[in-house]
């Protein structure tokens, strides 16, 4: 009966965050959508700069539970800056929630509302989100020889045209690291000797292509490349090896006690232009986040393992960052589900949201 109560309780731990977040989309859906079409005969700087509010207010209320509800301990080493900048933001992925890190940096910097992704195009049929990710900024890519490059670069140029902020979010691994997915770490290994690369151990061998067109594209318009390293702390089983990173579910449940987050600033002045040497380059910051992560799992010294090198802060987010969002959007889902006309039309926006995105998102992105 105790288990019970304890399985019972790390669900409802899960469920409650995960039913808000998904509930207020419609919400947001709405307001975002009456903007659209609001700011339709406005230049595109003025849509833009709303959007990027709209979607701050939104991303705040994810970090209202991914960090202040869950109680994680966010520990930044290197050099972050205080102020927000142009930037491409290259990191390590093995879980969803890198997704967020990315975000946990941005509210920091106050660039929360200017973080745009480079995503998997699969995920571009997500309800409601996947075509919102596309008008927000998101760039949808296929792999390998699917790669439509004028595409991105025809994206990217409208955005520099229209001077968007931008916080572009790469994950040049293309797919998370899974160290149980041990046929797609080999596969990975063996690519990086085939092309004459160092093998990493806890990270997959980078490919080049979105890396290079976004730098390429932007590198007049950029400040800087940010190389991020991730580590979650608790991610090891009762034998000190590496396990599977926490999931979003998981997560929420407070899984994860510690996010242990390493920035090193680039100068875009020091990164090579030529795709070649761009990636080697690429591989070499790989090389250093396996060093990293090499300390952080595998150090034979105790106390070394579990942080990286150097001193670290703990930094704390504010409530008065999240909870404002928090109760805006969940007090407005609440006055539409409130009354029969609301409820219709909160189904209605599920339902004719989804299509139409689905519908636009073929066509476009």
């Amino acid at each position: 009966m105790l288990l019970s109560l304890v399985l019972h309780m790390r669900s409802v731990r899960c469920v409650l965050p995960a039913a808000v977040l998904l509930g207020a989309a419609p919400t947001y859906v709405l307001a975002w959508g009456a903007w659209r079409l609001l700011s339709a005969l406005l230049p595109s700087r003025f849509y833009q700069a709303v959007d990027d509010r709209l979607y701050c207010v939104y991303q705040s209320m994810v970090l209202f539970f991914f960090e202040n509800y869950t109680g994680v301990q966010i520990l930044l080493y290197g050099d972050l800056p205080k102020n927000k900048e142009n930037i491409i933001y290259l990191a390590n992925h093995q879980s969803t929630v890198d997704w967020i890190v990315a975000d946990i940096l941005a509210v920091r910097q106050s660039a929360l509302g200017h973080v745009r992704y480079v995503l998997k195009d699969g995920l571009k049929w997500l309800p409601l989100y996947g075509c919102y990710f596309s008008q927000h900024g998101g760039i949808y890519v296929k792999r390998s020889a699917k790669f439509n490059e004028t595409q991105m670069r025809k994206k990217l140029q409208r955005y520099i045209n229209a001077g968007t902020p931008m916080y572009l979010v790469i994950f040049p691994e293309g797919t998370r690291y899974n160290p149980e997915l041990t046929k797609v770490i080999s596969a990975s290994q063996a690519f990086a000797a085939q092309e004459g690369l160092p093998v990493l151990k806890h990270v997959l061998t980078p490919r080049i292509k979105a890396t290079h067109v976004a730098f390429d594209s932007m590198k007049d318009y950029l400040d800087a490349v940010y190389d991020v390293t991730v580590a979650f702390e608790g991610s090891v089983d009762d034998k000190g090896q590496r396990k599977e990173a926490p999931s979003m579910a998981e997560f929420l449940c407070k899984e994860c006690p510690k996010i242990h987050i390493h920035i090193d600033r680039i100068d875009k002045k020091n990164i090579p232009e030529e795709q070649v040497s761009m990636k080697r380059w690429l591989h070499e910051r790989f090389e250093i986040k396996d060093k990293l992560l090499i300390e952080f799992y595998d150090s034979p010294d105790p106390e070394r393992r579990n942080k990286f090198p150097g001193e670290s802060v703990n930094s704390k987010l504010s409530l008065k960052k999240t909870l404002p969002s928090f109760l805006i959007l969940s007090g407005l889902t609440a006055g539409l589900l409130v009354t029969e006309a609301g409820r219709k039309l909160y189904v209605k926006t599920w339902i004719y949201g989804t299509l139409i995105g689905c519908l636009w998102v073929s066509i476009k992105a």
